[in-house]
């Protein structure tokens, strides 16, 4: 009797947290506790791969290096009539031969990890190409890729997508399955922006038609703000001549929320500034009064307005004909940062709520078809004994629900596929028990007898055989993909129940009839 004690507590204890984790799912706000969550085959939602362009990364890193070079060649009072990036490669020719060796200097100071690729000295000027080293290239497309999945993990998140699945896949590509989701064009906007925030100086000191007439200044671009009209739906490009020199940028911003403008009721971006950042926006200010400073996003102007005096604080404001959803998603965007390179879409699939709902109604069904003809199968079978391996079954898929809500996994098409399998196996255990049962009881065993050396000759083959299911299970959970984590959840989580449910819940129904009801034969 004391060995027993123990087994109707383990069991009780086992429903009834299976049951609190399970009823939010068949009564949603019962509980606080989660339901089970649906994946995206289930419950529709958005499948997409993203390939970052990690090439653009690079040209945007040499692109600082350019940068930064004409501000030290400036500051260092060297000359330069070509100063440009081509490609990865930056092209440098320094007017006046005479300062080469403080060109080299400033090299070896300020970028000593800049690689000379060519080096020619023609008349009075000094040609030099540089760029950076194969290994630090290496670096930068491996890190766009991760920051890239890192920021729109960030930006999903804000979103308000609940249990996101987005993972990297090889080299360049994320992977990104959004459960749930209704807006796809609004999902794919917020994912592809690459939000890259810029400060520019608008060039007043030329003409904007000359320059779309082909005569664009050095050190400047046109750029475009675009309207939208919401009467008429026409949309109209204001160009502008921008200036390329990036004055500040959105990695100093902190913060980012939408606000409305009391006085044309309009919502608005509000944008803070770190320390440094407020500073610098402080010191462009007071540098550029009565200049027109465009706030650029994407290579997109949002607004150009005029500095009327230094701005202090470290706050700024991004306006334009937005609406609130667009607002806000601009805002996320801001805050989440920017993309290190442009992202391309390759693969886009959409599974709609109908076809998930058509998926879980054809799963449930399976579910009951093979559980009832498993059902039945035991009764005709083993008699009283397919009963007990019944009620042990049906606990089964009670605490395969209940794991799957408690661990918060997430039930997939090939979830269901597991719990179906899983029909089937759990009753394996029992067959093996029951079998050995059977031969004892022939060669003149009291049931009782007969039971225990079942269960214990038994035991050691269902464990041997259900380890290993257990191992396969964890190893397709570590290395396979969203669909193969899914069965592998339901498989490992369906082998643990029904070793509990075939060697202690059976085992505790047959001796509470055979020790405490005192029945004298097995109905097996």
């Amino acid at each position: 009797m004391k060995s027993l004690s123990w087994r109707p507590i383990v069991i009780v204890a086992a429903i009834l947290a299976a049951v609190v984790y399970l009823l939010p799912t068949l009564r949603p706000g019962m509980w606080p506790h989660k339901k089970i969550n649906l994946g995206l085959d289930l419950q529709g939602g958005m499948h997409l791969v993203l390939e970052v362009d990690a090439q653009k990364a690079v040209e945007g890193a040499v692109e600082r290096i350019a940068q930064d070079l004409k501000s030290e060649m400036r500051d260092e009072r060297i000359r330069y009539s070509r100063l440009e990036r081509q490609g990865t490669q930056v092209y440098v020719t320094v007017a006046d031969s005479d300062k080469s060796a403080e060109f080299d200097a400033m090299l070896d100071k300020s970028f000593p990890d800049l690689r000379l690729v060519s080096r020619q000295q023609e008349g009075g000027s000094l040609s030099v190409v540089l760029d950076i080293p194969d290994a630090e290239t290496e670096r930068i497309r491996k890190s766009a890729t991760a920051q890239a999945l890192e920021t729109i993990r960030n930006r999903i998140d804000q979103f308000g997508v609940s249990e996101p699945d987005i993972r990297r896949q090889g080299e360049d590509r994320i992977l990104i399955q959004l459960p749930g989701i209704r807006d796809t064009q609004r999902a794919k906007d917020l994912i592809g922006k690459t939000a890259l925030l810029e400060f520019k100086l608008v060039d007043e000191a030329h003409d904007v038609q000359d320059a779309l007439a082909g005569d664009v200044p050095p050190g400047s671009e046109i750029l475009y703000q675009v309207e939208e009209n919401p009467e008429t739906n026409r949309v109209t490009r204001r160009p502008y001549l921008i200036q390329k020199r990036t004055l500040l940028t959105g990695a100093h911003l902190t913060e980012a929320r939408v606000e409305i403008d009391s006085r044309y009721a309009e919502p608005y971006v509000s944008i803070r500034f770190d320390n440094k950042g407020a500073r610098i926006f402080e010191r462009i200010t007071e540098e550029n009064v009565k200049k027109r400073l465009a706030i650029v996003l994407d290579n997109t102007v949002y607004s150009a307005p005029v500095i009327q005096e230094k701005i202090a604080g470290g706050e700024a404001r991004i306006t334009g004909q937005f609406s609130t959803e667009e607002a806000h998603d601009l805002a996320i965007v801001l805050r989440a940062g920017a993309l290190p390179a442009p992202v391309e879409i390759l693969e886009e699939r959409t599974v709609g709520p109908s076809l998930g709902s058509d998926s879980i109604r054809k799963g449930l069904l399976s579910m009951c078809i093979g559980g009832v003809l498993v059902i039945a199968f035991m009764i005709v079978y083993y008699r009283g004994a397919g009963i007990v391996a019944d009620i042990a079954l049906l606990l089964n898929i009670v605490f395969i629900a209940g794991g799957l809500a408690g661990f918060q996994a997430t039930l997939t098409l090939p979830g269901i596929a597991g719990i179906i399998l899983t029909i089937g196996m759990a009753v394996d255990a029992n067959v093996l028990i029951f079998e050995r049962i059977r031969e004892e009881l022939g060669i003149g065993k009291t049931p009782r007898a007969a039971l225990t050396a079942g269960y214990e000759r038994a035991t050691l083959t269902i464990l041997d055989a259900n380890v290993t299911t257990l191992i396969a299970a964890l190893v397709l959970f570590q290395f396979g993909t969203g669909p193969v984590k899914g069965f592998a959840v339901t498989l490992s989580l369906g082998v643990i129940s029904s070793l509990f449910t075939a060697l202690i819940v059976s085992r505790s129904i047959f001796d509470y009839f055979l020790v405490h009801r005192k029945v004298r034969t097995l109905s097996i």
